[in-house]
C-alpha cells in the first residue's frame, strides 16, 4: 500500500512540474528523481509509466523520459441519433434490456483516499493471499504447455477440484470452468430462461444477478427471504401464478441478507422446484468466508441433488482477489451440454496461466493457512462492526448477525433517505450501499449493506461507524 501511495504522489508532483518543460524537452534521468525526491528506482519508473498511460510524457529507451505534445482537442460529434436508436430497438422486446448497474457499480468504484469502504465486495489487500498468489502464478508459468490452449471444459484437475469440493455424486465431467461467479451465473441465465420469461429471485437479492437477469431480457419476481432462507410456500405460489421455470438463491450466507436456507427447507425447495419442472441456480458464492465460530457448514443443494434440478456456480474471487477470476458451473443432464455450448461461444475458454496458477494455490499449504486467517479474521470484524453499530446506531436494526460471509444488512428508521443518506456518509469519509438495488420490487423499507471486508481493521470499522452516526444525524436533522 505503502508503494502505490508513493507512485501516486510522485506522478502528481511529476505532472505538477511539466508547465517548467518545452514540447519534447528531456526530463530529469531516473538516477536524479532517485536522488532529489528520496524514492526507489521502481517508484520512479512506475510513476513515469503512469504519466506515460496519461500522455504526459513519452519514454524512449535508452534516452529518458521526455515532455509529449498536446493532444489534438477529441472532434465534437452528435451522439443523439442513439437515443432513438436503442428505444427503437427496446420496443419490440418483451421485456426492455436496459440495465441499472448501480447496484454493482457500488461494491466495484474505487472511493477517494481517506474514506473508509463499507461498501466493497472483496478482501482488503491485507487479507488476500497475495506472496501465496504470486509464487503460484510463478509456478504455474514453469508448468509444461502453461501457455498452450486449455480444454474448453477447463483442467481436468481444476474440474475435479471443484467437484469434490460440491460433493455428492458430482463429478469432474459434470463441471465446467468459468471467468468468475459473475460470469457463470451470465452463461446460466441465458441457458435456461428465454427473453421474456419471468426469473424467481430471491428479495432482497444480489443486484449483480438483477442486472443479469434484465440485460438478458428476463423478468425478475421477488421471493422475500427471512433468516431460514426463502419461504417455501411463497416460492411455490410465484411458480404457480408465474410459469417460472427459473429460481436463483443463494443458500447459504445470502447476499444480503447472510440467512442460510435451513435444513427443513432445503428439501422442500427441490421438490417445488422438481414439480414445477423448473431449474434452480444455487450461487455458492461465500462457502470459503465461513467464520471461525460458524460449526459445521450444510452442504450445497447441489450434492443433494440426482435429478438435475440444480445448476451450481461457485467462485474462488471472493476468498483470494478481484483479480482471480475462477469459477465454475456443475450440472448434470442435457443442460451441461447448452451451458458447454453458450460459454464457449461467449469466452472459448478461461485462460490456461490463470487455471494452472489457481491448481498451484489450491494444492500448496499456504491456501489452508489463508482460509483459516481469513476465517478468524472475518469474525473480529464481524463482532466489531455489530458492536459498534449497537452503541453508537442503536436505532438501526440488524436482526440477524451471520457466522459466514463479509456484511451486516440494517435496517434504517422508517422514512429514512437512503441515496441522501449514502451521500451524506461519503462527505463524511465512509462509503455505504443503499438497500434499494437489493430488491426486484419495492422495497418494505430503506436498509444499508455494509461490509466490513474491505477495510484495514476493527479500529476503522469503528471509526466508520463513527462518521456514519455523524451522517444519520445530519440527515435526520435536515
Amino acid at each position: 500500500m505503502q508503494e502505490r501511495s508513493s507512485v501516486g504522489e510522485l506522478a502528481k508532483r511529476l505532472r505538477d512540474e511539466l508547465d517548467r518543460y518545452s514540447e519534447g524537452e528531456k526530463l530529469p534521468s531516473s538516477r536524479v528523481l532517485v536522488d532529489r525526491l528520496r524514492v526507489s528506482p521502481v517508484t520512479v519508473s512506475r510513476a513515469l509509466a503512469q504519466l506515460a498511460a496519461e500522455g504526459l510524457v513519452v519514454t524512449r529507451p535508452g534516452a529518458g523520459a521526455f515532455k509529449a505534445a498536446p493532444r489534438a482537442a477529441a472532434p465534437v460529434g452528435d451522439t443523439s441519433w442513439q437515443e432513438v436508436a436503442l428505444s427503437a430497438d427496446s420496443a419490440a422486446e418483451p421485456v426492455p434490456r436496459a440495465v441499472d448497474a448501480s447496484g454493482v457499480l457500488v461494491t466495484l468504484a474505487a472511493s477517494p483516499p481517506g474514506v473508509i469502504e463499507f461498501n466493497g465486495g472483496y478482501l482488503h489487500q491485507g487479507l488476500q493471499p497475495v506472496g501465496a498468489m504470486a509464487a503460484a502464478l510463478a509456478r504455474a508459468g514453469r508448468r509444461p504447455g502453461a501457455w498452450d490452449r486449455p480444454p474448453v471444459d477447463g483442467l481436468a484437475d481444476l474440474r475435479a477440484w471443484f467437484a469434490r469440493g460440491i460433493g455428492g455424486a458430482v463429478t469432474g465431467a459434470e463441471v465446467l470452468i468459468t471467468s468468475g461467479g459473475q460470469s457463470a451465473l451470465t452463461t446460466a441465465l441465458r441457458a435456461l430462461a428465454p427473453p421474456g420469461a419471468p426469473v424467481l429471485v430471491e428479495s432482497p437479492t444480489y443486484p449483480g444477478m438483477l442486472a443479469i437477469a434484465r440485460s438478458a431480457g428476463l423478468r425478475p419476481v421477488p421471493v422475500p427471504v427471512d433468516r431460514d432462507g426463502v419461504r417455501p410456500d411463497l416460492l411455490a405460489q410465484a411458480f404457480r401464478a408465474t410459469g417460472a421455470r427459473l429460481f436463483v438463491c443463494q443458500p447459504l450466507f445470502q447476499n444480503p441478507t447472510g440467512a442460510v436456507l435451513s435444513a427443513e427447507r432445503r428439501p422442500q425447495v427441490l421438490r417445488i422446484a422438481r414439480e414445477a419442472g423448473a431449474f434452480v441456480v444455487e450461487d455458492d458464492f461465500v462457502r470459503r468466508l465461513v467464520h471461525d465460530d460458524a460449526g459445521p457448514l450444510p452442504r450445497p443443494l447441489a450434492s443433494e441433488d440426482p435429478d438435475g434440478v440444480v445448476v451450481h456456480v461457485c467462485s474462488l474471487t471472493k476468498a483470494t482477489s478481484p483479480s482471480l477470476r475462477i469459477g465454475c458451473l456443475a450440472a448434470r443432464g442435457p443442460v451441461l451440454e447448452r451451458l458447454r455450448a453458450i460459454q464457449v461461444v461467449e469466452q472459448f475458454f478461461v485462460p490456461r496461466p490463470l487455471q494452472e496458477a489457481t491448481l498451484e494455490l489450491v494444492g500448496s499449504p499456504a491456501w489452508p493457512r489463508h482460509l483459516r486467517a481469513v476465517s478468524g479474521e472475518l469474525r473480529l470484524r464481524r463482532d466489531a462492526l455489530a458492536v459498534a453499530l449497537a452503541a453508537r446506531l442503536p436505532e438501526l436494526s440488524v436482526p440477524y448477525v451471520p457466522v459466514g460471509g463479509y456484511h451486516l444488512w440494517a435496517r434504517l428508521p422508517d422514512g429514512t433517505d437512503e441515496r441522501a443518506l449514502a451521500a451524506a456518509a461519503l462527505r463524511a469519509g465512509v462509503a455505504v450501499a443503499p438497500g434499494r438495488p437489493y430488491f426486484a420490487a419495492e422495497p418494505p423499507a430503506p436498509h444499508l449493506r455494509l461490509s466490513f471486508v474491505a477495510v484495514a481493521g476493527t479500529a476503522e470499522i469503528t471509526e466508520g461507524v463513527r462518521r456514519l452516526a455523524t451522517a444519520l444525524r445530519a440527515t435526520a436533522g435536515g
